[in-house]
């Protein structure tokens, strides 16, 4: 493959400071007005500033020592390991790092302004597609505007995929998977079955579909609608084409509620046995509005702080990204501050502490309890902070990065059980998708671990009007 030239907009800069070292065998070439909005953009304590600076570092750790006719001929980028810290660099990279060095001298069609940023890039990669006209030089912005302007003009433009987690988020692990109807007849022949130290079915199974599992995915057979045999996943040997599975709790029963919830379809019973099961560190949940989500891991979550109790206390935060205009600073405390962003976590709580029975004063006890053992906490506070024995529930989690994403979960310490909840077609944070999402990021990278769960809710539960407003809006 041919060595291409790539410019690269301020705003990739920003979104992952580390692109520098991604581009493996291409060179890299930073147009002057980038550096100039790298450097109004590096004053405060928000998440581009420190971007901003974090190039800014980079770009120094690159340039130390460098005469300017070495910076002319190109910086060469580092060979794996050694990349600044921070860099993230993981394939070989040997390309070069050019700087605009010289004005552009060309002139943009339709009386585009040149002292636009936005028009400058454009011409500085027009002039350099100009001086290397054997070469292709692409323009790489996440601006969609301005990779509009490049194809009007006559100049190649691309988005930034490095940071994109697959290509179609329909291609996203599940967490469950359909067995043929001819399962049995294929993969039983060799199967040896048991019971575990819990009474639970386990069955060792050989045969070729068993090199497509993951460990903790659950196997159903679709014949089955609602009950029959379901399975998950225990252990994976895709060499020997082997795999060991058990037979899931049925929590569909009214015998076997939790905190009052029972399941009311498939995927809700996957979701609560990955909720409850001891070994599972990290849960994630995808699923529409009304599918359940917080309701099922609120209901786990009480069961396992004030039943058995398995966790000192649940920890709640979210994201605070305002669907409409920003209301401005709330009073309080940080726990005050947070509550008019935990709609959700009241509503789930008024309808798993409103029994049929009990007077007023049940309630105001039940609610007082509660509140000692359920705390909302904000996400701009968790840097260095450590999670011991805690139920820890992050709501809305697609609007989180993958950089904030792996703050979060590196906050958790021993005994402690973290549950990432959210709809992917709710994203409100700029400059993220359903392919760059954190809680992509973090259902694609934790999948086959063997104390990580996922399990995507398929079936509205709130009302019937919700489900129909999911399907038709």
């Amino acid at each position: 493959m041919s060595k291409k030239t790539f410019v690269l907009d301020t705003n990739v800069l920003l979104h992952d400071p580390s692109c520098l070292f991604r581009f493996e065998e291409h060179d890299i070439f930073i147009p002057m007005v980038v550096l100039e909005e790298l450097d109004a953009a590096k004053k405060g304590t928000s998440e581009i500033a420190r971007n901003a600076r974090q190039v800014s570092r980079f770009l120094d750790d690159l340039m130390q020592g460098k005469k300017h006719a070495q910076i002319e001929r190109g910086i060469a980028l580092p060979k794996p390991g050694k990349a600044p810290q921070g860099g993230g660099q993981k394939k070989a990279v040997s390309g070069k790092l050019f700087f605009q060095t010289r004005p552009s001298e060309v002139t943009l069609p339709g009386n585009m302004p040149g002292n636009k940023p936005d028009n400058s890039i454009l011409m500085t990669t027009i002039a350099l597609a100009a001086e290397l006209p054997t070469r292709s030089v692409i323009l790489v912005s996440k601006d969609i505007n301005l990779r509009i302007k490049a194809a009007i003009v006559g100049a190649e433009s691309e988005d930034y995929n490095n940071d994109k987690v697959l290509e179609d988020a329909d291609l996203l692990y599940s967490g469950y998977l359909e067995l043929p109807g001819d399962f049995w007849q294929t993969h039983g022949d060799a199967m040896d079955s048991w019971q575990d130290a819990l009474g639970r079915a386990c069955y060792r199974i050989k045969g070729p579909l068993t090199k497509q599992w993951y460990v903790n995915q659950f196997l159903y057979i679709p014949d089955d609608e609602d009950g029959g045999l379901e399975l998950i996943v225990h252990k994976v040997d895709a060499d020997a084409a082997e795999a060991e599975v058990r037979v899931i709790r049925d929590y569909r029963a009214a015998r076997t509620s939790v905190w009052g919830i029972n399941a009311k379809n498939r995927e809700q019973n996957y979701a609560l046995n990955l909720l409850l099961d001891p070994d599972i560190d990290f849960v994630t949940i995808l699923g529409t509005a009304g599918t359940g989500k917080t309701l099922l891991t609120l209901a786990a979550g009480l069961a396992q702080v004030l039943d058995e109790p398995r966790y000192r206390e649940i920890i709640m935060t979210r994201v605070t990204v305002p669907v409409g205009d920003d209301i401005g600073f709330l009073p309080g405390t940080e726990e005050e501050k947070m509550t008019p962003w935990m709609g959700a976590l009241m509503d789930n709580l008024e309808v798993l502490t409103q029994p049929s029975g009990g007077g007023d004063w049940e309630r105001a006890a039940t609610n007082d309890l509660l509140a000692k053992r359920i705390k909302i906490r904000s996400l701009n506070f968790m840097r260095g902070r450590t999670f011991l024995n805690r139920f820890v529930i992050v709501d809305e989690a697609q609007n989180l990065t993958a950089k904030q994403m792996k703050t979060l979960i590196t906050r958790c310490g021993p005994g402690t059980k973290m549950i990432c909840l959210g709809n992917l077609g709710q994203i409100d944070t700029p400059y993220l998708t359903e392919t760059t999402s954190g809680l992509t990021y973090v259902v694609d990278r934790f999948q086959g671990w063997i104390h990580g769960g996922h399990v995507t809710l398929a079936r509205g539960e709130r009302s019937r009007l919700a489900a129909f407003a999911s399907d038709v809006l």
